[in-house]
């Protein structure tokens, strides 16, 4: 199964998103609880330290709170957490809101992208961990890859290890000769072809966001 996690971030305004964040159940992160009941999502379980969270919400909200009072981790990596403990047979992981409104945020959460494929290697176990928005798909990988992308798709690949180096097939602009030491030196890419195919020196977490 799949389960979608709302973080508080822009909720989304386009259909395609909407459809999908109302087809699953919902782990809201907890100050993303309001714009969930607003939104009136099948939200099964609100997750935080609670601090941000009005009263007037939880009175409202009547699925499982989860209070988690530990500042090492943000919320949305405790709402991951939780649905990989409650959801132990679970095939993917869609998460909304993560983007908008400050870019601090949105920069730490697509770089926890990483994060988490490094410490739970979901790529290589077959789990697909995205984040949606209006306006891009994003999702990590760990190691050399095909990605059937689309002819003509724009592709943007960053990565946390400057070590890692690619080969590529399938891009308009090769990733060969490129050195990982800036966030721009892979950005802007486009699909030459249906198939993107990805060869990695070491295996690494490799970030991809597509239009």
């Amino acid at each position: 199964m799949n389960v979608n996690i709302l973080a508080a971030g822009e909720f989304p305004r386009k259909i395609y998103p909407q459809m999908l964040l109302a087809a699953e159940p919902v782990v809201c992160c907890d100050s993303a609880l309001h714009g969930a009941l607003r939104h009136k999502l099948n939200v099964s379980a609100v997750v935080g330290d609670m601090d941000s969270v009005p009263r007037a919400d939880l009175k409202k909200f009547s699925g499982e709170i989860i209070r988690v009072e530990e500042q090492d981790d943000n919320d949305l990596t405790k709402a991951l957490r939780y649905v990989l403990e409650k959801y132990p047979d679970l095939t993917g992981i869609t998460i909304f809101g993560a983007s908008g409104k400050r870019e601090d945020h949105t920069v730490a959460n697509l770089s926890l992208l990483m994060e988490y494929e490094k410490q739970y290697g979901f790529w290589g176990r077959g789990i697909t961990v995205q984040m949606i928005s209006d306006y891009s798909t994003t999702f990590a990988v760990g190691d050399s890859c095909e990605l059937m992308l689309g002819e003509g798709r724009s592709v943007s690949l960053f990565t946390c290890d400057p070590s890692l180096r690619l080969r590529s097939e399938g891009l308009q602009w090769p990733l060969d000769e490129v050195v990982f030491d800036n966030w721009w030196k892979a950005s802007l890419n486009r699909a030459t072809a249906d198939c993107v195919k990805l060869t990695f020196n070491h295996p690494a977490p490799l970030l991809i966001i597509l239009d």
